[in-house]
């Protein structure tokens, strides 16, 4: 997996991917930036959240369940002190579906946390708190 970053001046980056998508980054006026992007740091949450919302849907469609809808809502804490990490992490999924089976949906966060999302199983072994619940709606 390769990835490209690209300074677009003052706090201003572009990201490419190697499949081609670009997405800018961007700092806010009181650090340079013009906040025309997403921080890099919430980058990293968007893409914890991209994770582990592509494990949970797939296991639930793997286990027929009838999703019409997932949210996955991140909050996060970081360190005051520089360099300043993500020190807890908390998922929230609202899954919204036809007659979906709790125990499914619970089996679905967990698989992903505990065993398929790289994303948040790398930040736990960096030593970040990751925390995850879920609530269903009809």
């Amino acid at each position: 997996m390769n990835v490209k970053i690209s300074w677009g001046g003052n706090a201003k980056f572009v990201g490419e991917s190697g499949t081609g998508h670009k997405v800018t980054m961007d700092g806010p006026p009181d650090h340079g930036g013009q906040n025309l992007g997403p921080r890099p740091m919430e980058m990293l949450l968007l893409g914890l959240g991209g994770c582990t919302s592509f494990d949970v849907m797939s296991i639930l469609k793997k286990s027929r369940q009838d999703v019409t809808d997932c949210v996955a809502e991140i909050t996060a804490e970081r360190a005051d002190e520089v360099p300043s990490v993500f020190t807890k992490i908390h998922v929230h999924f609202i899954v919204k579906g036809n007659n979906l089976k709790e125990n499914l949906v619970k089996r679905a966060v967990s698989l992903s946390a505990e065993k398929y999302c790289s994303a948040s199983i790398m930040l736990e072994k960096a030593g970040v708190e990751i925390t995850h619940d879920y609530i269903i709606e009809a």
